[in-house]
């Protein structure tokens, strides 16, 4: 099999910017994650988030206007970009996202979207500021409210949460990462690469028995080594992933290098494997560009992604709902960055 990781072609691009388009505007049906502090706070999810409403829930909006910026700015003739525009310039405007970072500031919703949807919301800045900056500036005063409550949070974390789900630490802190080096914010860069010291660099002999449990969508092995590919200089990285991983190099564990089956696509809860299988791809892609290309580990990692990819993309669906409110983010993710 060949290791040529896939490109995302001009017609797969317009095809998730149009799933996002619709996405994002599509108020119902939704999931909304909600502190009720009096009778007054009983509305419908678009005036409580005039511009994160869609998507069925608040964090999977943010990721699909992520992709929307990131695709509009990748392929500059995508013939859906000056919609992408619009709909960017018509969501996103400064009244809009004060009432966004007004709502975190509201009692008892501080750990709303804590840290998933923090995260997400770090990378569209990110991918905003890379694309539009104006735009990225009428983020300001949510990126605020999410800044300090990571700076707060993730010292007081006691211990990393290491599970599949939304909750996991590693996933989110990558993110977040990637946002600082963009716009160069040395003190969350500081708190989030020590963090990751402290949880991860003594970690050794993983046991991929420990997962994926059956509703995972990230890898908690796959995950840790990203980001600490992300933290460490490539040498220090190459000796953690051996202590971490020391089997790697004769493609060991098994389990964590074989795509996962997913017995029922259309279950909202087992189509999660289907992100498993795009959050490892996305891993690996990575994990692979931190080692030498002599390391037999480079090798295996970029064979791992692409098998990963081929098990999960036949598999996603713009007619099942519950399928393509979120996928088409993490194969966009797994097949540019």
């Amino acid at each position: 099999m060949s290791t040529a990781f896939p490109t995302l072609s001009l017609a797969q691009a317009s095809e998730f910017a149009r799933l996002g388009l619709a996405n994002v505007r599509r108020e119902y049906p939704h999931l909304l994650q909600h502190q009720l502090n009096g009778a007054a706070d009983v509305r419908a999810p678009r005036e409580l988030h005039p511009a994160f409403y869609g998507s069925y829930d608040w964090h999977s909006c943010v990721h699909q206007y992520c992709i929307l910026a990131r695709l509009a700015r990748l392929f500059p003739d995508l013939p859906e970009k000056a919609e992408i525009d619009r709909a960017l310039a018509e969501n996103l405007t400064p009244a809009n996202l004060i009432a966004e970072a007004a709502y975190l500031k509201e009692p008892g919703r501080g750990f709303f979207e804590r840290p998933y949807g923090w995260a997400w919301l770090l990378k569209l800045a990110e991918e905003l500021t890379r694309y539009q900056p104006a735009l990225a500036a009428n983020l300001a005063p949510l990126v605020a409210v999410v800044r300090s409550g990571l700076l707060a949070y993730l010292p007081s974390l006691t211990h990393a949460v290491r599970h599949g789900v939304h909750n996991n630490t590693a996933f989110a802190v990558k993110l977040a990462i990637d946002y600082t080096r963009v716009v160069d914010d040395q003190e969350l860069k500081l708190m989030c690469t020590s963090r990751m010291a402290f949880w991860f660099g003594r970690d050794a002999n993983y046991s991929a028995e420990w997962e994926p449990s059956g509703e995972d969508f990230l890898s908690p092995a796959l995950t840790e080594a990203e980001v600490m590919a992300a933290v460490l200089p490539a040498e220090n990285f190459s000796r953690w992933l051996s202590r971490f991983l020391p089997n790697l190099h004769t493609g060991d564990p098994e389990k964590i290098f074989t795509p996962v089956r997913v017995s029922n696509p259309a279950d909202p809860k087992i189509a999660h494997l289907i992100g498993l299988n795009l959050n490892r791809a996305w891993c690996w892609r990575r994990i692979a560009s931190a080692l030498p290309e002599s390391d037999p580990r480079h090798e295996r990692a970029r064979r791992a992604a692409v098998r990963h990819l081929d098990a999960a993309m036949p598999l996603l669906s713009a007619e099942d709902f519950n399928r393509a409110h979120w996928l088409a983010s993490f194969a966009v993710y797994a097949m540019t960055e």
